[in-house]
């Protein structure tokens, strides 16, 4: 049986997983101006912004100022600083998922050109990907909120009962039933995380994304599953790999009391340590973002090659001729 063709990252056929990482890899390879100069770009605003606003936030906060120096008793205070810094550091992660929303839906656009052998300028991406990065948020908004709606309606009854019966009945039956949500919800991320890539090349809307990929992964939940958490450790890796010497380098920048302008002062946040470690989430980032969206996207498109036979449109598309897929793609 003659190989599979390949016009691009990938060969036209069912991947093994270590496929799907070489593909991801091979992308940031073959684009490597455009997909690690639209990596850093978006990196270096969120970071920036984010570092601003956790080093203003934090450094300038009244009621953070009285906890620190403990001239503070009140049961009211200490609740306002805990949702002061709840809102300073919400307020910097939603600026970094923003950033991540725009550089998956730019990202998956381009490894969807490169499974084709086709380039793609940082520019046609963002044409491509832009009416379609405000359902992008709210995909992304609503299935963490589902997960959690999940989790606590598990941990519900128990709360419930510790308030009007039994403390400890209550509290075990919360453990329980937050277990079982939480279990509910991991399978149901699994199921849904496909709705991205859906939502990017299908240029569906949200609930119709979500159903497609709950479609996708049917039957294939373990898989999925596989990808997706290796997805995660590959990207747990390469940023802890980066952060260590910068963390080392933050530390010590950060306790040089000849720092000038930029050390910290008392237990405040140094203005030097913010800025080493935000340059170290720099050049994590800017690797993590293609491999993580590139994996996602190559997940998707091999599901759909194992179910509907997308191979036979792909290769049609690149232009392969004598193209034919085999009748089964199980």
């Amino acid at each position: 049986m003659p190989p599979a063709p390949k016009p691009g990252v990938i060969p036209l056929r069912p991947l093994s997983v270590a496929e799907i990482l070489e593909g991801s890899i091979a992308t940031m390879r073959a684009h490597s101006r455009t997909v690690l100069g639209i990596s850093l770009g978006l990196a270096v605003v969120t970071e920036t912004v984010s570092t601003l606003v956790t080093g203003f936030f934090f450094n300038s906060n009244p009621s953070l100022d009285k906890l620190r120096d403990g001239t503070t008793t009140k049961v009211s205070d200490v609740l306002k600083a805990f949702g002061d810094s709840v809102a300073g550091s919400g307020s910097a992660s939603l600026i970094s998922m923003l950033g991540q929303i725009i550089a998956t839906a730019m990202l998956t656009m381009i490894v969807s050109r490169s499974v084709l052998g086709r380039s793609v300028t940082a520019g046609e991406a963002w044409r491509d990907s832009r009416p379609r990065l405000v359902r992008m948020l709210g995909l992304t908004l609503l299935i963490p909120l589902i997960g959690l709606a999940i989790v606590g309606l598990g941990v519900m009854p128990g709360v419930l009962l510790a308030l009007f019966g039994s403390a400890n009945a209550g509290a075990g039956l919360a453990f329980l039933g937050g277990t079982a949500g939480g279990c509910v919800a991991i399978w149901l991320t699994i199921s849904l995380s496909l709705s991205s890539p859906a939502l990017m090349l299908e240029k569906q809307g949200v609930f119709a994304s979500i159903a497609r990929s709950y479609k996708l992964v049917r039957g294939s939940w373990w898989r999925v599953f596989g990808v997706q958490l290796l997805a995660i450790l590959m990207a747990f890796i390469i940023t802890s790999i980066v952060s260590i010497p910068f963390t080392v380098i933050a530390q010590i920048v950060s306790s040089d009391n000849t720092g000038g302008l930029l050390a910290g002062a008392g237990s405040h946040i140094g203005w030097a340590f913010l800025i080493v470690i935000g340059v170290g989430a720099v050049v994590g980032t800017m690797f993590t973002f293609p491999l993580s969206a590139g994996m996602a996207a190559l997940l998707y498109m091999d599901q759909r090659i194992r179910r509907e036979g997308l191979d036979i449109e792909l290769a049609r598309a690149a232009g392969v001729d004598g193209y034919a897929a085999s009748p089964s793609r199980e």
